[in-house]
């Protein structure tokens, strides 16, 4: 007797789109995606497996950090394919044994999602098969508030992913929402950011001639936010 496959094909999430829903149990509890998380951002992201090397330094580093990202109202959520009691040994053998830089007795405190079905990696388009077709690469999803994908950073098994971006692009997505801007190229808090193209002659001419505002040509229009 033939055995149909199943062909169902999956679109990948996009910006703009609302995050795919889903429950799923956690290290910290059931949670309910992303209506658990409404009026807070959400950084939600995949790695390959518990008990690999580049995936400890990601979650003691995301650890760390943790904080910080609290401070910006962000919420940290991990995902891999493997089980809860696998994730809950991992983590305690990360806090007891492992040193990394200068981080040690780190405390993995966000959630960290069980996935052995496979079926939330595969709704976030975290399962690629020409990378791995039963490991998740390493997917980051931006979340705003209202629980919209804003951003999408995807990398391979092998490159372990830089922090440092990542606490960047946040504050620039939320400093362009607050203040109706844009960010330059490596773009830090403080520094000058872009306004918006002029949409008509007068304001171009307007903007041309303020002092708030230093233009390079009408285009081209920068300012301070003056940021404390």
């Amino acid at each position: 007797m033939e055995t149909l496959m199943d062909t169902t094909v999956v679109p990948l999430p996009r910006i703009g789109d609302k995050a795919p829903e889903f429950k799923a149990i956690t290290t910290q509890g059931e949670i309910n995606f992303p209506k658990d998380y409404v009026g807070k951002w959400v950084i939600f992201f995949s790695h390959p497996a518990d008990f690999t090397p580049v995936c400890t330094t990601e979650f003691m580093t995301f650890a760390s950090m943790e904080d910080e990202f609290n401070a910006l109202n962000c919420q940290l959520v991990g995902l891999s394919v493997d089980g809860l009691y696998s994730h809950i040994a991992w983590l305690r053998t990360i806090k007891e044994k492992i040193e990394f830089r200068d981080m040690k007795n780190i405390e993995v405190k966000f959630p960290l999602i069980e996935d052995i079905s496979m079926n939330v990696a595969k709704k976030y388009g975290m399962i690629q098969p020409g990378e791995s077709s039963t490991k998740a690469v390493r997917a980051v999803f931006f979340i705003d508030p209202k629980g919209i994908i804003r951003a999408m950073i995807y990398y391979p098994l092998s490159l372990g992913r830089n922090f440092d971006e990542l606490k960047r692009a946040l504050v620039a997505m939320q400093t362009a929402d607050k203040y109706s801007i844009a960010t330059p190229a490596d773009w830090r808090p403080g520094e000058d950011v872009i306004v918006p193209p002029a949409g008509s002659c007068g304001v171009a001419k307007e903007r041309m001639q303020s002092d708030d505002v230093k233009c390079k040509d009408w285009f081209f229009c920068t300012k301070s936010l003056h940021l404390n």
